[in-house]
């Protein structure tokens, strides 16, 4: 991660842990959360890389695996830290995890490549870190329908009236700073999901499953101006094994 950007995640972190932890997130809570469970039950010993203040860190721990968090920012690590005492948290990067060869029968990366900049040194490492037959658990916002630049349009020259999804330019890799609230910017990198694919099997992790879940009820309780967001999924799901 850049210092640039890393400053940008220090000082807002309490923006992500205010909003998207302890139950507020509907998308967390209800949909994440419950696909993550039915991911990592059986498993060993789970990576979680870019585990922020380590929601999902606690819930791999609580059922039953061996989890070691690595967060970059020490801000997010800090809370990580308060809230899962028994939980080992470390400060690394995804493209250079401190971490002997096969650790791990499973990664898991949630929401966290869309900010990264070194997607193949990052794939590089969790192969390497992998035994042989591990998962790897990748969650993204979903890279077609969440590119820079979609949105719902509200068709109004059209007689009735007609609401759709207008995708962004999904094929130009590029880079972003978005205010996601009030004086909150978050930097983000969008890549055409041939990108992920591609650089996945490069580093001999193979899919085995895609989920494209619809955005879950409670987040569209949330939202009634999207009239048709169960239409549209804002996450995408890969399960990759490494060979």
């Amino acid at each position: 991660m850049s210092t640039d950007n890393r400053r940008l995640w220090e000082s807002n972190a309490s923006w992500w842990i205010e909003n998207f932890t302890e139950g507020v997130d509907p998308e967390y809570e209800d949909q994440i959360i419950p696909l993550l469970k039915s991911e990592v039950t059986g498993r060993r010993r789970v990576l979680d890389i870019g585990c922020g203040e380590g929601q999902l860190s606690r819930v791999i721990a609580g059922m039953g695996c061996d989890v070691v968090g690595v967060e970059v920012t020490s801000a997010q690590l800090e809370s990580a830290r308060h809230r899962g005492k028994n939980i080992a948290y470390i400060q690394a990067s995804s493209d250079c995890l401190p971490f002997a060869k096969a650790s791990f029968d499973t990664v898991v990366v949630c929401l966290v490549f869309e900010h990264v900049d070194l997607l193949a040194e990052s794939l590089a490492e969790i192969a390497r870190v992998l035994e042989p037959g591990g998962r790897f658990c990748l969650f993204l916002n979903h890279p077609l329908l969440q590119t820079p630049g979609s949105g719902w349009i509200d068709d109004h020259i059209i007689d009735p009236p007609e609401q759709y999804w207008r995708i962004g330019a999904y094929l130009v890799e590029t880079e972003s700073i978005e205010e996601v609230q009030p004086g909150v910017y978050i930097r983000f990198v969008h890549r055409p999901l041939s990108v992920y694919v591609n650089t996945l099997s490069q580093h001999g992790l193979t899919i085995e499953a895609m989920v494209e879940p619809q955005p879950p009820e409670s987040f569209l309780a949330r939202a009634p101006e999207y009239q048709l967001a169960h239409t549209v999924p804002r996450l995408l799901y890969l399960r990759t094994r490494k060979l």
